[in-house]
């Protein structure tokens, strides 16, 4: 069936009759358009997208984290047709193309350390399951067998695989599928905003606390058996939690004296996110392993892997050993090719430096919804910021579930996007507006989130 988009009212109703009869939504309520129109995205330009029916959105999540170099650019386009009619597909089962190589030298000189081994997969949750199926065959190549169990933060977002999906720390998507992996374990989140009462009042004293409680668990679970603590720079869900002065540096001590791998999920922080190709970077620490995904080719092809270091890789370049993994369209020449023509963006634009320049007005803008009683706290970094709200600023008393329910599906995600704004409301933890727009975004680009969520943010508290 073809459907031309834009083409009037007849091939709008047929694009939303064969959406609803044909396309599964992922992570949606697909009842939620029974008796309402299904959006649809058309096109991209810039830092806005448009829908079928010719309206413009300010794109303030980046798709979903993923546009960092914005929509539309023709440079990107062509150096994926240029590589697409000179190889198309080939696999890096035992074989090795081109762009393949020439992309992981790129990133492993754009790492932190020693970290020089590349392996690709398509997305996200693959390079996460992928750290993990690598810290276990590690681990025994070593003679620790018994290492396995990897820790994780509260209501961390880390994957839907069902490898990944153990290391998620958000127990709603996680039940339906149970019995998961065994070996995930959690430790607290930095959401200073929650801290507990005795660390409430200081932030560094909160980051050491956070950070030993990774310590009293590799303890409880007994250090021979964890292999592997993973923690995003900036945590996601939840609404962007920074970590605290001191945390990293203090994580790192805690597994270099376990003998446990620091993983760094950097699928949503790496590649400019927070004005750094890596979020480590940002917060001066050493991962053992980078996960990474979504900004490496800004979406404009599926492309994700990890990079370790070398001595990860070293029992695995001896005799007939091999680490026992592999996806078919992993590394695929077309997407690294994108990736390269992205990096390549980054590099004449200046996007990290645009980012760094830019972040306090970004910060400073936002800030003025603080004056809303709805808004409770206004957290994050770079480009990428969460938005907490609450029923009562002075007690930070949050909306119990069914008011939540009223706000955010009942009320904010529809009105904001009507309102022209694409981001994210989300009430896996407490109820947040998360923001996180594309790499090239200025003054006027705030200035618009800002108007549109103050609006919007106004109006809903009228509604509680």
């Amino acid at each position: 069936m073809t459907i031309q988009s834009g083409a009037g009212p007849t091939a709008d109703s047929a694009m939303q009759e064969a959406a609803k009869r044909n396309l599964w939504l992922h992570f949606t309520r697909m009842s939620s358009y029974s008796a309402a129109e299904m959006p649809v995205i058309v096109r991209g330009s810039g830092s806005y997208v448009y829908d079928q029916h010719g309206k413009r959105y300010l794109d303030g999540l980046s798709g979903l984290f993923v546009s960092q170099i914005g929509h539309g650019r023709t440079e990107v386009a062509e150096a994926m047709a240029r590589q697409a009619a000179e190889l198309a597909y080939f696999p890096l089962w035992s074989y090795a193309h081109p762009r393949a190589v020439e992309l992981a030298a790129r990133l492993a000189d754009l790492a932190p350390g020693d970290l020089n081994r590349v392996f690709f997969t398509t997305s996200g949750s693959e390079a996460v399951e992928s750290a993990w199926k690598l810290a276990k065959q590690y681990f025994k190549a070593i003679g620790q067998p018994s290492r396995y169990k990897v820790l994780s933060r509260e209501i961390a977002y880390h994957g839907t695989s069902m490898g990944a999906l153990a290391i998620t720390g958000l127990p709603s998507i996680k039940t339906p599928f149970e019995p998961l992996p065994p070996g995930g374990v959690r430790v607290p989140n930095t959401n200073f905003y929650r801290a507990p009462e005795f660390v409430a009042g200081d932030v560094t004293a909160f980051g050491r606390w956070a950070a030993d409680e990774i310590d009293r668990a590799i303890v409880r679970e007994g250090p021979d058996s964890v292999a592997a603590v993973f923690l995003e720079p900036v945590q996601n869900s939840g609404g962007c939690f920074p970590p605290p002065p001191g945390y990293f540096e203090r994580v790192r001590e805690i597994c270099d004296r376990h003998g446990v791998l620091l993983v760094s999920d950097e699928v949503i922080c790496a590649f400019g996110r927070l004005g750094y190709y890596f979020g480590s970077e940002r917060y001066g620490y050493q991962p053992d392993i980078i996960t990474f995904a979504k900004g490496v080719t800004s979406g404009y092809a599926p492309l994700g892997g990890m990079i370790t270091t070398d001595a990860l890789m070293e029992p695995f370049t001896q005799g007939e050993a091999s680490f026992l993994h592999g996806i078919t369209f992993a590394g695929h020449p077309v997407s690294c090719a994108t990736a390269l023509a992205n990096l390549d963006v980054f590099e004449k634009e200046d996007l990290l430096g645009n980012v760094r320049a830019n972040e306090a007005a970004f910060r400073a803008t936002l800030d003025k919804l603080a004056d809303l009683p709805i808004v409770g706290d206004i957290r994050g970094d770079g480009y990428f910021y969460g938005i907490e709200l609450v029923k009562d600023k002075a007690t930070r008393e949050t909306f119990s579930d069914d008011e939540s329910e009223r706000l955010l599906r009942g009320f904010l995600s529809h009105a904001l996007f009507d309102a022209g704004l694409v981001c994210r409301t989300d009430d896996r933890g407490d109820p947040v507006v998360q923001l996180a727009p594309p790499l090239t975004c200025n003054q006027q680009h705030f200035d618009e989130m800002e108007q549109i969520l103050h609006s919007v943010l106004s109006e809903a508290w009228t509604r509680i």
